[in-house]
């Protein structure tokens, strides 16, 4: 018997009603067994709270896009968006390698641990630089051109220099044109000095001082009556025997024997050309790094120890005369205990000599940690004054 159509519509909508009851209970119960999880950030980044609810469900695909991990439970402790910012690539454009050299561009991590680091001199990647190094004893007669070159806003213009103020070009007109500055000198944004002290290997704490046949050497060419260093030397050699080598002395050494020079003698003259603060050359960290006591002539005694062990180089200014000094090495001469003692630091450390390529790299460094805004106010009046 076939039923009224009302009476079939009334089964029909009780008969749904019972369906939908059904599923709502099965949905509930469910929600009740699942995990609950507090809301995401209008982002779709988890919260702390987010992370703390999926310590118990590291499968969850949420975990993948919350860049705070619990750092107990996973190795991923970091943001992703701050890996991916330590990761990438650091463009640098040397507009003119320094004095005409290219130094090498591929030493940043072996040398300084400075990963991704891309160096490079063509000049038509300029538009793609994070960085420009410009060297000043190279671009005086460029100013004009650089003040019509295109400025991008997140590109930093860098001032390096390698020379002491003395042979430094002043740089008109560039009052406000680069952001940073690289240079031995401490205050520089970029410092990239001429050596370092650094802490030794074990392998390095084996130090054995070499053999001396010479007492007092100097290797010099660039000459000049006029400079502190030349008077000094004048006195000096009057009282004690002096090995001279280098252009001025007729005695022209190649890079091979330079190094054997220095090492063959106890003493050797780390004479400056120019006296100022922080500029303490490589003329001081090649003896140093080759077992020779450095006699210097530079900055103040306690500029130097700022950066160098105080018992690892005589200073001239510590002695009243020229004559002084000479009677003070002889002393040493004679005494080997004395003459040990300046090379005591290496028990803890060793000296090395800086690399041109390291203003490039600790720019990469820099630019990599700072991102905040940065303009070099009046290179002149900093570095001259």
């Amino acid at each position: 018997m076939l039923l009224k159509t009302p009476t079939r519509l009334i089964y029909t909508a009780s008969f749904l009603l019972l369906a939908l009851g059904a599923l709502l209970f099965i949905g509930y119960k469910l929600s009740l067994e699942m995990p609950q999880y507090p809301a995401q950030t209008k982002d779709n980044v988890c919260t702390e709270a987010c992370i703390e609810a999926l310590k118990e469900d590291k499968n969850n695909p949420i975990l993948k896009d919350c860049p705070v991990i619990d750092k107990k439970n996973d190795q991923k402790s970091v943001a992703k968006q701050a890996d991916l910012e330590k990761e990438a690539e650091i463009l640098i454009l040397v507009w003119i390698w320094p004095f005409g050299a290219p130094f090498p561009v591929d030493t940043c991590e072996s040398l300084f641990g400075i990963k991704n680091c891309h160096i490079i001199d063509d000049r038509n990647q300029y538009e793609k630089a994070d960085a420009v190094l410009f060297h000043a004893r190279d671009i005086s007669d460029e100013i004009p051109n650089l003040l019509k070159l295109p400025r991008y806003p997140l590109q930093m213009w860098v001032w390096m220099n390698s020379e002491s103020p003395g042979y430094t070009p002043r740089l008109k007109g560039a009052d406000d044109l680069f952001n940073l500055t690289s240079n031995y000198r401490r205050d520089s944004d970029i410092w990239a000095p001429y050596g370092r002290i650094v802490r030794a290997t074990e392998e390095e704490k084996a130090f054995q001082i070499p053999k001396k046949d010479k007492l007092v050497c100097w290797i010099v060419s660039h000459w000049n009556e006029e400079f502190r260093r030349v008077a000094y030397f004048k006195e000096f050699s009057k009282h004690i025997q002096v090995d001279g080598f280098g252009k001025h002395f007729g005695k022209e050494v190649n890079k091979e024997d330079f190094f054997k020079v220095i090492t063959s003698c106890k003493f050797y003259l780390s004479f400056e050309n120019s006296i100022h603060r922080d500029y303490i050359s490589e003329k001081v960290f090649h003896p140093l790094v080759l077992g020779t006591v450095p006699v210097v002539i530079g900055p103040p005694r306690d500029n130097y120890e700022e950066f160098i062990p105080k018992d690892a180089f005589i200073h001239v200014d510590d002695f009243r005369t020229p004559k002084d000094l000479a009677e003070y090495l002889k002393v040493i001469d004679q005494n080997e205990e004395m003459y040990k003692g300046y090379f005591a630091w290496r028990k803890h450390f060793v000296a090395k000599v800086g690399h041109p390529e390291e203003h490039a790299c600790r720019t990469c460094e820099y630019i990599r940690v700072n991102r905040n805004y940065r303009v070099s106010k009046n290179i002149n009046k900093w570095y001259f004054n």
